[in-house]
């Protein structure tokens, strides 16, 4: 090879490396722009964001899609939604709150429950009634009771539900005096009802909480578990419940043919600690994902058997019957009625009639079949009369 050959290919591999890294520098300059626009477009973003957004309080809730398609066809009413959904109540400044505080009457400390009142009974009736009611009555009278006007009435609240009011009502009044004469009014005719007036703050006469709310059963040793998986085991329910107590017994209700759970046990404590505990513990609520039902089980050990009862009973009737003597210092003691005695109550024995020879045993269904009396596979002759119509 010439020399000529060899520069021009030394400056041909100059140009290769030079082509490569002009490429390079473009391919950073391009980089560089990008990441100079996605700063400025996320930039432009958080300024969009930042951006304050006017949400109306007042409005009601929008509707949606199917609401708006029963608007269309007329079968949608909006006052009827409108009071489902009300407008939600506008902020008030201190200014506001203070002049709507002094507008609504406050609840006073002396007041009066009335009950059995009609469906009908507005607050007009109730003033006009207790104001009628207290007209003959002194304010400056000794006895307690005062004449009530219509401004000693601070507050009458009726409670109502679907514009109908609930059946009693609340009065609030200014002192224990006009409480103690609207009481008086109890048992007063009102609108075809005999009015219940009772003092607001007492609660006499409410029905009181059951001492055991933990179970409708009386507590008892045994605990009743239900809602059981099938798959529910005798060794998982006793690591389930070990922290409850000692357990003594196990017994759980199980399918004949393939041996699993039918959905619920009884699990037999040492104490009735355990069964308390367990109906108290949130541990023992849930088992395999399932929610328990836990109740009090029956201890059948307190209950006493049939026979025995008829024993005691037919012993008391006995000791009923004998007549016992009345010892007086006076007269001599004389017998003068028989001593009566019944005898004991034995249980009841069905006796069955069967002849003197029959045995016992009974016969076998393939002797029985064997022996029965077989009718005749034979052709029978007919032997009626042949009757011929002309």
């Amino acid at each position: 090879m010439s020399k000529e050959e060899v520069e021009i290919k030394k400056e041909s591999k100059k140009d290769k490396k030079e082509r490569k890294e002009e490429k390079k520098e473009k391919k950073e300059k391009k980089e560089k722009k990008e990441k100079k626009e996605k700063k400025t477009e996320d930039e432009e973003s958080d300024g969009a964001n930042d951006e304050e957004i006017a949400i109306d309080l007042n409005a009601g809730v929008p509707l949606s899609k199917k609401q708006k398609r029963l608007l269309k066809k007329g079968k949608l009413n909006l006052e009827k939604l409108a009071k489902k959904n009300p407008a939600p109540k506008p902020i008030l400044t201190e200014e506001e709150q203070l002049i709507e505080d002094a507008k609504e009457p406050k609840k006073s400390e002396y007041g009066v429950w009335i009950g059995n009142l009609s469906f009908d009974t507005t607050k007009e009736d109730l003033t006009r009634f207790i104001m009628g009611k207290t007209n003959a009555y002194d304010t400056d009278a000794n006895d307690g009771l005062v004449k009530i006007e219509e401004s000693d009435f601070i507050r009458i609240n009726i409670p109502k539900k679907e514009n109908k009011i609930k059946g009693f009502a609340y009065v609030d009044l200014p002192s224990a005096k006009h409480v103690d004469t609207v009481i008086s009014l109890s048992e007063s005719h009102l609108n075809g009802r005999n009015l219940l007036i009772k003092n607001a703050n007492s609660f006499e006469g409410r029905p009181q909480k059951d001492s055991n709310p933990l179970s409708k059963n009386p507590p008892s040793r045994i605990l009743f578990v239900g809602n059981l998986s099938f798959d529910t085991t005798q060794d998982l329910l006793k690591e389930h419940f070990r922290h409850c107590g000692d357990i003594v017994k196990i017994r759980m209700a199980t399918f004949e043919d393939t041996g699993k759970c039918k959905g619920f046990a009884f699990i037999d404590f040492r104490d009735e600690s355990g069964p308390t505990t367990a109906l108290k513990s949130k541990l023992s609520k849930k088992l395999i994902n399932r929610p328990l039902r836990l109740e009090y089980g029956e201890d059948r050990s307190k209950l006493t058997p049939k026979k025995f009862a008829r024993n005691r009973e037919s012993e008391s009737s006995e000791q009923d019957s004998v007549p016992q003597p009345s010892y007086q210092a006076s007269t001599p003691l004389v017998s003068t009625t028989r001593e009566r005695t019944k005898p004991q109550a034995t249980p009841f024995k069905r006796k069955f009639d069967r002849p003197e020879n029959s045995s016992n045993k009974r016969q076998k269904s393939s002797v029985a079949l064997a022996t029965a009396q077989r009718a005749s596979a034979a052709i029978v002759p007919s032997a009626g009369k042949k009757t011929t119509f002309d």
